[in-house]
């Protein structure tokens, strides 16, 4: 198994200890993501200490209003570690809209260009901003990753540009069935399993933080949904991710 994608300098207990947990509960290995470009470094520092811990690095549609839109020179220049696999999360939330939509597109834009630039997949946050997350996507020709996927809207045309769809722990909840429908579909090749901890700890564990060993009860879900095996589930959706984020 590997998470996909992970907060783990948001997590508490320390990110030390969930990696020694993820390691006892099978993972491989866990896709750390920044968020903002502090953070961004200390997941770089935690990739560089960890063998199995891969950094993605970026500035959240929530910061597109803050002072860390305005430090890509940064982000870039994190982006030159060999740990750095991906760039993200970025994209647009129209949900909780903390940064006007403006100026959420205009980073979006930005960091898209940047991964063209250095040729590094991407990993996108999209609520509620089906329309403008495809005009914005549609001029880009890397490897696209849908993190926490929640848009079955756009799941027809992500299948079409064979993007990588990444399931997060509420497609275990009772009343995910669209979800887990959209789960249904997802070409074998294209599927991915995260927690995105802390955040949504899947309906066995709801209530407590979410950490990386949880994805066993997301990927269980998803074996049954797809009515395969969950252990052949786990090494495909880890060769799936390998191959998404040129892990070695």
């Amino acid at each position: 198994m590997i998470d996909a994608h992970a907060h783990l300098d948001a997590c508490e207990p320390s990110p030390d200890e969930l990696i020694a947990r993820s390691r006892a509960a099978g993972l491989e290995a866990i896709v750390s993501v920044g968020m903002g470009i502090d953070s961004c470094r200390e997941t770089v520092v935690l990739a560089e200490r960890h063998d199995d811990v891969f950094a993605v690095l970026g500035v959240h549609p929530h910061q597109a209003s803050s002072a860390d839109a305005g430090r890509l020179d940064e982000l870039e220049q994190l982006l030159g570690s060999p740990r750095a696999v991906a760039i993200g999360e970025m994209g647009l939330d129209y949900y909780r809209e903390l940064a006007p939509r403006s100026a959420q597109r205009d980073l979006f834009s930005v960091e898209l260009e940047l991964a063209a630039r250095l040729d590094k997949p991407v990993v996108i946050h999209s609520r509620e901003a089906d329309v403008d997350t495809r005009v914005l996507l549609d001029g880009f020709a890397g490897t696209v990753v849908l993190h926490c996927f929640s848009s079955p809207g756009l799941l027809e045309w992500a299948l079409e540009r064979d993007f990588y769809i990444s399931f997060a722990g509420n497609v275990t909840y009772p009343k995910a069935e669209e979800l887990r429908g959209a789960a249904r579909r997802v070409p074998p090749e294209r599927l991915l399993v995260e927690s995105d901890c802390p955040y949504l700890a899947p309906q066995q564990k709801r209530g407590r933080p979410n950490e990386p060993a949880f994805i066993v009860h997301t990927l269980a879900v998803l074996a049954e949904v797809r009515g395969e095996s969950a252990a052949e589930l786990a090494q495909r959706t880890a060769a799936n991710t390998r191959v998404a984020f040129s892990l070695p």
